[in-house]
């Protein structure tokens, strides 16, 4: 097991499942301690239990409202006080677009995907950022979507937050790279998770056919993956990326 990142510590918000859960272990993998961060608590104690589990790695859990600033500073403060510091950090908690169509989009459904998949992710990199340009040094990175770099019809809503989790990452990423802190995004395509079937239902499997030219969903550990590489030092001339991980779909 390649322990690359041994001795430094991780922050996953929406880490009880999906993409933040696979991320979450990954980072266990390469012998970070990891802090687990979700609205849903039995969710998150069981990313917890797993990575203690199978990781050899330390993980603890904080329930955390990523649309409530007070309670992102107190998942910072409470990461920082357990394990004395932030290396890197995945501002993944996200929620899926209600609208199959921007023209029957409601204010509810637009307020709540912006608090959470936009504001969310300022909140965060605000509360990170705190305690990193203390530091000297950190990596956060972002999770868009392939929505948030093309435009994708049933996504109105949901790919206006993805854009602006783009332009908030290349932003901040031109401001601090100079004060030791990298700030990349990814922007992954249809990936295999709970949230994905949910919105797709059976028309999941013939979505992954044509949505991509590997022809299939991507899984969270192919994801995961990347946003490890973009935390570690093999990414440490990567600035302000916003890198697709959807099979080749935007490449088209």
């Amino acid at each position: 097991m390649d322990r690359k990142l041994g001795g430094k510590v991780a922050l996953v918000t929406g880490g009880a499942s999906g993409i933040g859960r696979a991320t979450a272990i990954a980072f266990a993998h390469t012998g970070a301690a990891v802090v687990v961060a979700d609205a849903d608590a039995a969710g998150g104690r069981e990313t917890v239990e797993f990575i203690e589990t199978h990781c050899d790695a330390r993980a603890m859990f904080v329930q955390v409202d990523v649309t409530d600033a007070d309670s992102v500073k107190t998942m910072v403060r409470s990461a920082v006080d357990s394990f004395g510091r932030i290396d890197m950090a995945f501002n993944n908690a996200g929620v899926p677009d209600r609208a199959a169509s921007l023209h029957v989009s409601t204010q509810e459904n637009w307020d709540r995907v912006m608090s959470v998949n936009l504001e969310g992710v300022w909140h965060c990199m605000k509360a990170e950022l705190d305690h990193m340009l203390v530091a000297g040094k950190g990596a956060i990175v972002n999770n868009s979507s392939r929505s948030g770099l093309v435009g994708v019809p049933s996504d109105g809503v949901y790919g206006a937050a993805k854009h602006g989790v783009i332009g908030l990452t290349k932003a901040a990423a031109i401001e601090f790279a100079a004060r030791g802190i990298r700030i990349n995004a990814v922007c992954p395509g249809l990936v295999e998770t709970a949230l994905t079937r949910a919105r797709f239902g059976d028309e999941l499997s013939a979505r992954a056919a044509t949505a991509n030219p590997l022809g299939r969903l991507a899984q969270p550990e192919e994801i995961a993956n990347a946003v490890v590489w973009l935390c570690s030092d093999a990414a440490s001339f990567v600035v302000g990326v916003a890198l697709p991980v959807d099979g080749g779909a935007t490449a088209r």
